[in-house]
């Protein structure tokens, strides 16, 4: 069976895409400022992204344990399934690495930098005392032009984030079918593999029975 027409790399090319999504929004998560509305919505993203890749690579994982218990009968060798395992253990390596590098940072933000984070955004909004009321007018008129632009900046990113984890939905759920199916797969073939083992003892249990009675003629 052809690469293309493997399961496991049809699976393996939906899991990869999704690291390197997972990838990209956490390089995207890195250079954003904690605590910002952003990071936050990006946090939880990313940790949503790494349950769901983590559970794919363990049902991964699975159907090489199922083909490694007889790889002749489902046409792989041990090379190949040395291969498989070797994949699923970076990829695994992979998302843990992000996964950890999220929940550090996550645990690590306290009430101060909050704080900090919040009272920058106040004076940020505040006109300056000292300055002429005409001055005071062209900041707060910036400020709120600058409010604005940040506004529709976070509306769009979010949105395209949406738009990411839909995507990623519904990668999920082409990949857990795919699963599926292969489960399916082995199963129907074990069967197959144990009626012909039951068809087998059933007919050598009759040629024995015809040996014994043409002994006996």
């Amino acid at each position: 069976m052809s690469s293309a027409q493997d399961p496991f790399y049809i699976v393996k090319e939906e899991i990869q895409d999704s690291i390197d999504k997972l990838l990209s929004t956490f390089h995207q998560w890195e250079r954003m400022p904690l605590d910002s509305g952003n990071q936050l919505h990006l946090t939880k993203e990313l940790l949503a992204s790494c349950e769901s890749i983590e559970w794919q690579v363990d049902e991964l994982d699975k159907t090489i344990a199922v083909a490694a218990r007889d790889p002749s009968f489902y046409g792989v060798t041990q090379v190949e399934l040395d291969k498989r395992k070797r994949w699923t253990s970076n990829a695994r390596t992979q998302v843990g690495n992000v996964k950890k590098s999220v929940i550090t940072v996550k645990e690590s933000n306290g009430p101060s930098t909050s704080s900090v984070n919040g009272m920058r955004r106040e004076l940020m909004r505040l006109p300056n005392s000292n300055q002429s009321d005409k001055s005071n007018q062209y900041n707060a008129q910036d400020n709120d032009d600058f409010i604005s632009t940040e506004s529709d900046r976070q509306q769009l990113l979010i949105r395209r984030q949406d738009e990411e984890l839909d995507e990623l939905s519904a990668n999920v759920e082409r990949i857990g079918g795919v699963g599926l199916t292969i489960h399916e797969e082995l199963l129907a073939q074990e069967k197959i593999v144990d009626e012909l083992g039951t068809e087998m003892d059933s007919t050598s249990n009759r040629l024995e029975f015809v040996q014994v009675v043409y002994l006996h003629l």
